[in-house]
C-alpha cells in the first residue's frame, strides 16, 4: 500500500510540473499528462513500477468520463443537430471504421483485434478540437457545427465500442453471434436503468438536496456513477455502458448542473491519472525502431480522416471550403481511442506492441491538432488553390433577407439567450416586430419551432446585418456580456447605419467609455440595474414613499452610476481585470491617531491630484458626513474612496503619510 502511495504521489508531481509547461506551450493538458506516463512509465525513467494497480485506478477514470459525457448529452441538441450528427456523424464514423479494419485484416489481424484498432483510429478528439475552436472563436461558424455534430455521433459510438469489448474478447470464431447478444443484453439494461432513473433517482436526490449537505449528495452522486457501472460489469457488459446511462439518467434532472460541479474535481484528477496510466504504454524502445511506420501511420490517419469528412460533406451540400475545414478539425485520434486501448488491455486483446505503436500515432497527430485547428481555414484555401478568403456560405443570408423583407420601423436583438428573449417577449406584448441572431443553433432551432423570427449567425458579419434589414430598422439591442463581442458588433452597425441607436447590456459599466467611442446610445449595466432595483425594495420595505423611492433611483440614473460606479473589491479583483484593465474601486480608510490627516482639512490634503475622489467620511457618534472642502478629519475616521487602484492607493498614502 505504501508504495502504490508512494508512486501516486510522483504521478501527480510529474503531471504537475509536465502541465505546467504544456500550458505555457499551449499544448493540450491530454498529451501532457501522456508525456508524463511516458517518462515516468517502465519505458523511460521507470519510476512506477506497479503499472497494473495504476491501471486499476485509472479504470474509474474512464468511468467518470463517461459519467460526464452522460450528463452533457443532450436529447434536444441531438434531435436539432440530426441530420449532420447521424449523416456526416454516422458516415464518418462507418467508413473509417470499415476502412480501417480492412487494412488490419489485410496485415494478418484477427477479426476481433482488427474491429478494435479500428474503432481506435476511427474517433477523433472532442476535448482538444473544441477547446481549439472555442478558443479561437470557430466553434459557432459552419465548420465548427460541421466538426461538433461528428463528434457528437462520434462519442455515442464510443459507447457502443466501449460496450462490444467485452464482447470481442469471448467471441471465440462466433462474433457476429457474441455482438448480436450483447447489444441485445445492452439494450435491456439500458430500459431498465432508464425506467429506474426516471421514477426513483430524482426522489433520492430531492430527499438528498432537503438534507442541505455537501458531502452526502457528493456521495450519492458518486455511488450512483459506481452502481450503475458494477450492474453492467456484472452482466458482462464495460463498467462505461452503466457510468453513460447514469449520467443520462441524471443529466434530464435539475440536479444535473451541481452533480457536474461536484463531480468535476474526482473526474479530472482520475482522468488525468488514466492518461498518464495510457503514456506508459508508450515504450521508447519499442516505438523508436518503428519510427518509420509510426510517422507513416499518423500522416495515413490525417490524410484519410480528411478526404472522408470532406466527400461527405460534399454529399451533403456544403462547399468545398467548408467540407474540408471540418475534415481538417477531425483529422486526429482522440481520448476515447486511449480509453478503448486501455480497457481492451484489461481483457488481454491487444499486446504491449501493439497498444504503443497505435497510441504513438495517435499521440503525434493530436499534438499537430491545436496548430491544424487554428490555421484550417488558410490550410483549406492552400489546398483548394483559393487566393481569397474563403467564401461564407450565402444561401443562408437569402433566407434571412426574404424573412424580413416586410419589416420596417423593427428592432433587431444580437444575443438571443436570457435577456434577449426577456427583450423579445416585451416587444411582442407591445406589438413591436423584431428580429433577433444568435450563435448557438439548438436555441435558434428551437425559437423557430416556437414560432419567433430569430436566425442563425454571427452579428459581427456585415452582410447578415445587412439581410437582417438593418437599413429599415429602429433600434438595435446587443445582449452579449462579451464587452469585446459586443463592441465589434457596434462597430459593425455604425459602418452600415451611422445614426441608427444601439443599445448596449454590460455585466456592468468598466468599458463604457469604450462602447461610447465605438458609438453606442446607450448602455445598461445588468449588475447596477440589479443593484438600483434591490435598493428601491429595500427603502420600499423601510416605509419610504414610493415617490420618494422614484426618485432616488431617478437620480443615481441620471447621474449615469455615478454613486455605484466602482464598488469594494476583494483581494482576487484588487489591481486588474482579467483583460488587463484598470477597475475602479471603492475603499475604505480608516485614520490612525498617528495619520497625517488627522486635524487637516479635506481641502488642504489635496486628493485631487491623487485622482481619487472622496465619497463620504464615516465618524463615530456622528454617523455620515458630507465630504466638504471645509470639513476637518479626526482620528477613528473613516474615509470613504472611489477610483482606480493606483488612484485609491495614492490616496490613502498622503491620508496616512507614507
Amino acid at each position: 500500500m505504501h508504495g502504490l502511495f508512494g508512486e501516486l504521489v510522483i504521478i501527480l508531481t510529474a503531471s504537475a510540473l509536465v502541465l505546467g509547461a504544456f500550458y505555457r506551450l499551449r499544448l493540450p493538458p491530454t498529451l501532457g499528462y501522456l508525456v508524463t506516463g511516458l517518462l515516468i512509465g517502465p519505458g523511460a525513467l521507470g519510476l512506477v513500477a506497479n503499472q497494473e494497480a495504476v491501471q486499476r485506478l485509472a479504470e474509474f477514470g474512464v468511468v467518470f468520463l463517461l459519467f460526464s459525457l452522460g450528463l452533457e448529452f443532450s436529447l434536444s441538441r441531438l434531435l436539432a443537430m440530426r441530420r449532420l450528427v447521424f449523416g456526416l456523424g454516422g458516415g464518418q464514423v462507418l467508413i473509417c471504421t470499415a476502412a480501417f479494419m480492412a487494412v488490419a485484416l489485410g496485415v494478418g489481424a484477427e477479426p476481433g483485434v482488427a474491429l478494435l484498432m479500428a474503432a481506435v483510429l476511427a474517433l477523433s478528439s472532442t476535448a482538444v478540437v473544441t477547446r481549439e475552436l472555442a478558443r479561437s472563436g470557430e466553434l459557432y461558424a459552419r465548420h465548427g457545427q460541421l466538426g461538433v455534430a461528428v463528434l457528437l455521433f462520434q462519442d455515442l459510438a464510443a459507447v457502443l465500442f466501449l460496450i462490444l469489448i467485452p464482447a470481442l474478447a469471448k467471441a471465440d470464431g462466433a462474433l457476429p453471434v457474441t455482438l448480436a447478444i450483447t447489444v441485445a443484453k445492452g439494450l435491456v439494461l439500458f430500459a431498465a436503468l432508464i425506467g429506474i432513473g426516471k421514477w426513483v433517482l430524482p426522489r433520492v436526490f430531492f430527499e438528498v438536496a432537503k438534507t442541505h449537505s455537501e458531502e452526502l449528495f457528493v456521495l450519492a452522486a458518486l455511488l450512483v456513477a459506481l452502481l450503475a457501472a458494477l450492474l453492467t460489469d456484472a452482466f458482462g457488459l464495460s463498467m462505461t455502458l452503466g457510468a453513460f446511462i447514469a449520467g443520462m439518467m441524471l443529466g434530464e434532472s435539475h440536479f444535473r448542473h451541481r452533480i457536474e460541479i461536484e463531480i468535476r474535481p474526482f473526474r479530472d484528477v482520475l482522468l488525468g491519472i488514466f492518461f498518464v496510466s495510457v503514456g506508459m504504454l508508450l515504450v521508447p524502445a519499442q516505438i523508436l525502431p518503428r519510427w518509420p511506420l509510426v510517422l507513416g501511420l499518423a500522416a495515413a490517419l490525417l490524410v484519410f480522416k480528411t478526404v472522408i469528412v470532406a466527400v461527405l460533406g460534399r454529399v451533403l451540400g456544403e462547399d468545398r471550403v467548408t467540407a474540408l475545414r471540418a475534415g481538417l478539425l477531425l483529422a486526429q485520434g482522440g481520448e476515447f481511442g486511449f480509453a478503448l486501448l486501455a480497457v481492451a488491455g484489461t481483457y488481454r486483446l491487444v499486446d504491449a506492441g501493439q497498444a504503443s505503436l497505435v497510441a504513438a500515432s495517435i499521440v503525434l497527430s493530436m499534438a499537430l491538432t491545436p496548430l491544424i485547428v487554428r490555421h484550417n481555414g488558410a490550410m483549406a484555401a492552400r489546398l483548394l488553390r483559393h487566393r481569397h478568403r474563403p467564401p461564407q456560405a450565402q444561401a443562408d443570408l437569402v433566407g434571412v433577407s426574404d424573412a424580413t423583407a416586410e419589416l420596417a420601423g423593427h428592432v433587431i436583438i444580437c444575443g438571443y439567450g436570457r435577456v434577449g428573449q426577456a427583450v423579445g417577449r416585451i416587444l411582442t406584448r407591445e406589438g413591436v416586430e423584431f428580429a433577433a441572431v444568435d450563435e448557438d443553433p439548438v436555441r435558434v432551432q428551437e425559437a423557430l419551432l416556437g414560432g419567433e423570427r430569430v436566425f442563425y449567425g454571427d452579428a459581427r458579419r456585415a452582410a447578415l446585418l445587412h439581410a437582417l434589414g438593418i437599413s429599415r430598422a429602429r433600434l438595435v439591442v446587443v445582449s452579449f456580456t462579451d464587452h469585446r463581442h459586443a463592441l465589434a458588433i457596434v462597430r459593425a452597425v455604425r459602418e452600415r447605419a451611422p445614426d441608427l441607436p444601439i443599445l448596449v447590456r454590460t455585466t456592468d459599466d468598466r468599458y463604457r467609455d469604450v462602447l461610447k467611442q465605438a458609438g453606442v446610445t446607450a448602455i445598461v449595466p445588468e449588475t447596477f440595474e440589479a443593484s438600483l432595483t434591490l435598493a428601491s425594495h429595500v427603502l420600499a420595505l423601510l416605509d419610504f414613499p414610493m415617490e420618494r423611492v422614484q426618485q432616488s433611483v431617478q437620480g443615481v440614473r441620471e447621474e449615469r452610476y455615478g454613486v455605484l460606479r466602482g464598488y469594494f473589491h476583494g483581494r482576487r479583483s484588487r489591481i486588474e481585470d482579467t483583460q488587463g484593465q484598470a477597475l475602479e474601486v471603492r475603499h475604505a480608510v480608516r485614520l490612525p491617531d498617528n495619520a497625517r490627516a488627522v486635524g487637516q482639512r479635506l481641502h488642504d490634503l489635496d486628493l485631487a491630484r491623487t485622482g481619487a475622489e472622496v465619497r463620504g467620511v464615516r465618524r463615530d457618534g456622528a454617523g455620515e458626513l458630507q465630504p466638504r472642502a471645509d470639513l476637518r478629519l479626526q482620528a477613528g475616521d473613516v474615509v470613504v474612496l472611489f477610483g482606480t487602484a493606483a488612484q485609491v492607493e495614492n490616496a490613502e498614502r498622503r491620508l496616512l503619510g507614507g
